[in-house]
C-alpha cells in the first residue's frame, strides 16, 4: 500500500518525488482478488509526458469477464448488498469516500501519469469522483417508493428494486471521475458493478478497488476488469446474465454497445458519447476579457480531451474580431507544460494515436481554407503536446467544424442573427452541450428553449454540481449521470397490487 496521506504535495518537486516513490497495482480485481489475466496477457500503460512504460496491466479478455460476471451474479442473489437496509450501504460507500479522500493526492497522481492531465486538474476530478459517492450514499436512504390511488378495495405499491449486475465501461479523459459517475449510482442503488476502464488509464480504477475493498463492500460487489473495448468490452456487452451497460465514450462504441444488448439479452444500454458543443456569444454580453477566458479554457481545459468541450465558438460578427483577439491572448496564458507542475493548465495528449489524430485534423482545417491563428505544430522534445490551436472563419461545410476532434482545437464561426445563431448551433449530429453568453433575459429563454442540447449553461461554461443530471440528446446519447435522476437509472420499477378483503 502506498503512504501518501501525510503531506500534501505543493511544487513540481514535490510531486515528482510522489510519483517516484509510487507502487502501482497492475492486476486485475476479480471476486476480491487481485490476479492476472487468464491466459496470462498484459497491455502497457505509458506516461505520454514522457513515454516512459508506466506498467505492464493485466489485459482481460472474454474468460475474465465469465468468471466477474458470475461472482456479480452470485453476489447479487446472496443479498448481502443488494438486500442490505440503504442506510448499511451508505455507510459503506461513505467510508469508501473517506478513504477516497484520504487517498486523494495519490489517486490524483496515478490519473496525471496515465493519462497526462495537469494535476491540478486531476486533484478537481478526485473533488468531483467524492462528492459524487457521497452526494449518492446521502441519497439512497431519502427516496421513498410510491403508494398508487386506488380505492378502498385494493393497495398498489410502486416499488424500486437493482437491476442486478451493471457493467460500467469508462474513458480515459477523467478516468477517476468519471468511474465515480458511474459506479455510486450503480452500488448506491444495490447492483453489482463491474468496471472496464479504459486501456489508456487503468491506474487508479485497481487503486480504487482497494480502497473498496478496505471500505467493506462484499465479495463480488465491485469487481475491476483491465483490457480492450473489442475483448472484455465486448464480451460484457455481449453476456447474458450482465442486466444494464453504463458507457461514457465515443458515438461509434455507443451504436456497436447498443447493437450487442440487442445481440444479447436486450439489457439497459446507457450511453454518454460524443459532442461538438456550441458556445455563443452576443455582442450584449457583458465583461468581453472574462467571457473570452471562459470560452477559452471550454476548449483547452484538459488538453481539450473532453466530451463537453466549447469546441463550436459561435460570435456575432459585430464583435468578433475584437473578441477573437482576447480568446488568443487568453489561450496564450494555457500553454501545456510538465503535468506534475501545479502550474501547468494543459498537459500532454493520451497517446500517439489520438496525438497523430488532432494533427491530421489541424491539416484538414488549414486545407480547407479556415484561418488558423495560433497553433497548429506538435511541440518538440519529449511527451506529446500540442498547444491551443484557433481557427477563425470556420463553416459549417468544415469538417473541423462538424466532427469531434478532441483535442485542443477551436472552430470560430460568425452569426449577424439570433435565429442565424441558432441554426448554427443545431446543425450537429450531437448534442450534448452549449453555452449561451448575454445580458438579454428574453433572448436567455428564448434561446435556451430552441437549442437542442442535453444541458445549457448560462453566462458561464460547465459550473454545475451533482444536484443536476448530466447527458446529451441525439447521437450525445441517452443516459444521464449525477442527481437522482442517475439513480433511477440504474433500478427497475415493480408494481404490486394486493386486492384487500373487505
Amino acid at each position: 500500500m502506498n503512504d501518501m496521506t501525510q503531506t500534501a504535495p505543493q511544487s513540481l518537486a514535490d510531486w515528482q518525488a510522489l510519483a517516484a516513490a509510487l507502487t502501482l497495482e497492475s492486476r486485475a480485481y476479480i471476486n476480491d482478488t487481485f490476479t492476472d489475466a487468464a491466459d496470462g496477457a498484459t497491455l502497457t500503460t505509458i506516461n505520454p509526458a514522457t513515454g516512459e512504460t508506466l506498467a505492464e496491466v493485466a489485459s482481460c479478455d472474454a474468460a475474465d469477464a465469465d468468471t466477474a460476471v458470475a461472482a456479480a451474479r452470485r453476489a447479487f442473489d446472496g443479498g448481502e448488498w443488494s438486500q442490505l437496509a440503504p442506510a448499511g450501504r451508505k455507510a459503506v460507500l461513505l467510508r469508501l469516500a473517506e478513504l477516497m479522500e484520504t487517498h486523494k493526492h495519490e489517486l490524483a497522481l496515478l490519473d496525471t501519469l496515465d493519462m497526462g492531465k495537469p494535476v491540478s486538474s486531476s486533484l478537481g476530478d478526485m473533488a468531483g469522483a467524492i462528492g459524487c459517492l457521497r452526494h449518492h450514499a446521502e441519497s439512497i436512504d431519502k427516496l421513498y417508493g410510491e403508494v398508487a390511488p386506488t380505492g378502498n378495495s385494493a393497495l398498489g405499491l410502486v416499488l424500486r428494486e437493482p437491476l442486478g449486475v451493471v457493467a460500467s465501461i469508462v474513458p480515459w479523459n477523467f478516468p477517476l471521475m468519471m468511474t465515480a459517475w458511474k459506479i455510486a449510482p450503480a452500488l448506491a442503488a444495490g447492483n453489482s458493478v463491474i468496471l472496464k476502464p479504459s486501456e489508456k488509464s487503468p491506474l487508479s480504477a485497481l487503486r480504487l478497488a482497494s480502497l473498496a475493498r478496505e471500505a467493506g463492500l462484499p465479495r463480488g460487489v465491485f469487481q475491476v476488469l483491465p483490457g480492450f473495448g473489442h475483448t472484455v468490452g465486448k464480451a460484457l456487452a455481449l453476456s447474458m446474465d450482465v442486466d444494464c451497460l453504463a458507457f461514457t465514450g465515443s458515438t461509434a462504441v455507443g451504436k456497436q454497445l447498443m447493437q450487442y444488448a440487442g445481440q444479447s439479452n436486450l439489457k439497459k444500454v446507457f450511453l454518454e458519447c460524443g459532442g461538438k458543443s456550441p458556445n455563443l456569444v452576443f455582442a450584449d454580453c457583458k465583461d468581453l476579457d472574462r467571457v473570452a477566458q471562459h470560452a477559452a479554457g471550454a476548449i483547452f481545459h484538459n488538453q481539450g480531451e473532453v466530451c463537453i468541450a466549447g469546441s463550436r465558438l459561435l460570435v456575432e460578427n459585430s464583435i468578433r474580431e475584437a473578441f477573437v483577439d482576447k480568446v488568443l491572448a487568453a489561450a496564450e496564458r494555457m500553454q501545456p507544460g510538465d503535468p506534475l507542475d501545479p502550474a501547468s493548465f494543459m498537459g500532454a495528449i493520451v497517446d500517439d494515436t489520438q496525438h497523430a489524430r488532432i494533427l491530421d485534423y489541424i491539416r484538414k482545417g488549414v486545407e480547407e481554407g479556415a484561418r488558423l491563428r495560433t497553433g497548429g505544430q506538435a511541440l518538440d522534445g519529449p511527451g506529446l503536446f500540442i498547444p491551443p490551436t484557433v481557427f477563425d472563419g470556420v463553416t459549417d461545410d468544415m469538417v473541423i467544424g462538424r466532427e469531434e476532434i478532441f483535442g485542443p482545437v477551436l472552430s470560430v464561426f460568425g452569426f449577424d442573427s439570433e435565429e442565424e445563431a441558432v441554426r448554427l448551433a443545431n446543425d450537429s449530429d450531437y448534442g450534448l452541450a452549449a453555452g449561451l453568453w448575454s445580458q438579454d433575459i428574453d433572448r436567455i429563454m428564448r434561446v435556451t428553449r430552441w437549442l437542442r442540447s442535453g444541458q445549457v449553461f448560462v453566462n458561464n461554461w460547465a459550473e454545475m454540481d451533482q444536484t443536476v443530471p448530466f447527458g446529451g440528446v441525439k447521437q450525445s446519447g441517452n443516459g444521464r449521470d449525477k442527481s437522482h435522476h442517475s439513480l433511477e437509472e440504474y433500478s427497475d420499477l415493480k408494481s404490486v397490487w394486493m386486492t384487500l378483503t373487505p
